[in-house]
């Protein structure tokens, strides 16, 4: 606060600014609270010539910024349903992301795509231990899960790794600013596939993610990895130049007997032969498949990619797979430039995927062996059939109607060829 009352007229706002991030870091030193706040405004530079080329208009660009943060009505968080700075974060990211081409979907997932996938996970659970994204970008699929479940049903706490360092400062600020504790989060930087973290907090009740759509990765290039015992079980890797089997074995290995792990899908990995075949031959003879969602197009940023959701399971109690169609008008609404789920598109999706019925040209439940036949095929089109919109018609009145206009130009013909005889006569 008195930091933005002199704001306007303090000629070392912006050095200050620095000093006041670096003291808020090193204070947390040799406390339990280091690990998740070192580092935390590494990217937060408040020299850089972005904000202006002299020091007096980066210091007015950042008295901007003060002071509207300073004119905000926060109240008391516990007497508020809207965490106004943690969702005005959220907003900001959102609004970056829709803006930012095709890297926006890199760290962001669109709030209501989160909503849908936190509670595929958690679904009739009544509390996990913990949740886990391993490609937690920015943690807005972790948040989703705290904003639409009470916090007691997360006993242990949030647990996400991110690559990018930006983006897991993005995620770390994520969680200070939607009131999560540091000793309630634990968020890892580094590359999930080759340096996991938290192999000896799993295994997890609940996971979700994003992850990133058919990047490369070392893959069989280092031999060791086929005896990691994320991939071993499947006895083959993904393709160098498609790491995503790879997200989804990680997954795996880190969930619960009792959990279930929902994972947005590049759609190409579910009909792919090669060694993705093999993967996808591996999760249905064991059973570990519960459900494959298929999305409308344009729900993300940066993408028109009609998405798939993966949920995976250890606890089914059938040898039969779900597959459900919410591609159609039916489950999104258009908003501009992109699709939106709303809540009444998501509850519906929920209803379908807990009743487990076949419904025309939406659901339909396989039993496995049927899946095997199919070479391992596990596109939703395979196995739910598209309803047809082209207008229908009764060929029989058709052909009545064929003969009966075909008799007039007949008698037309005849007509014309009458009268042009009597002109020729």
């Amino acid at each position: 606060m008195n930091v933005a009352k002199t704001a306007n007229t303090n000629p070392n706002l912006n050095t200050d600014l620095k000093a006041i991030f670096d003291a808020i870091e090193s204070s947390a030193n040799g406390y339990p609270s280091e690990p998740d706040i070192k580092g935390l405004f590494a990217d937060f530079d408040t020299t850089s010539t972005r904000l202006g080329n002299t020091v007096e208009s980066k210091n007015s660009t950042l008295a901007k910024v003060l002071k509207g943060i300073e004119e905000l009505d926060f109240g008391n968080f516990e007497e508020n349903e809207i965490d106004l700075f943690g969702d005005a974060y959220e907003f900001l990211i959102s609004n970056y992301a829709a803006n930012a081409g095709k890297s926006g979907g890199e760290f962001f997932t669109p709030q209501h795509v989160s909503k849908l996938i936190a509670q595929l996970a958690m679904h009739k659970q009544d509390k996990v231990n913990k949740i886990y994204d391993p490609a937690a970008g920015s943690g807005s699929l972790l948040l989703q899960a705290k904003k639409h479940f009470d916090n007691h049903i997360i006993e242990e706490g949030f647990y996400g790794q991110e690559v990018n360092h930006t983006t897991y400062n993005l995620a770390r600020m994520n969680m200070f600013l939607h009131n999560i504790n540091y000793d309630k989060f634990n968020i890892a930087l580094g590359n999930t596939l080759i340096d996991p973290h938290y192999g000896e907090e799993k295994p997890f009740d609940a996971i979700v993610s994003n992850p990133p759509y058919s990047i490369k990765w070392i893959g069989d290039d280092d031999p060791t990895l086929i005896n990691d015992d994320r991939f071993a079980p499947a006895g083959v890797l993904a393709p160098k130049s498609k790491a995503d089997f790879a997200f989804v074995l990680h997954a795996l290995s880190y969930l619960s007997s009792k959990g279930r792990a929902a994972i947005v899908c590049f759609p190409g990995i579910f009909y792919r032969g090669g060694a993705e075949q093999k993967i996808r031959k591996y999760l249905v003879d064991n059973n570990f498949v519960e459900t494959i969602i298929s999305l409308a197009p344009n729900l993300f940023y940066g993408t028109p990619i009609a998405v798939t959701i993966l949920v995976l399971s250890k606890h089914k109690t059938e040898n039969k797979t779900q597959f459900i169609d919410a591609s159609s008008e039916d489950f999104f609404k258009k908003v501009t430039n992109n699709n939106v789920l709303t809540d009444k598109h998501i509850e519906r999706i929920m209803e379908i995927f807990d009743s487990k019925e076949n419904i025309e040209y939406v659901a339909k439940t396989i039993d496995n062996s049927k899946i095997a036949e199919n070479d391992y095929n596990l596109s939703v089109s395979t196995y739910v059939e598209t309803k047809d919109h082209r207008e229908q018609f009764d060929i029989v009145e058709l052909n009545t109607e064929v003969s009966k206009t075909v008799e007039k130009i007949n008698k037309l013909r005849a007509d014309i060829d009458s009268i042009i005889k009597q002109i020729e006569e």
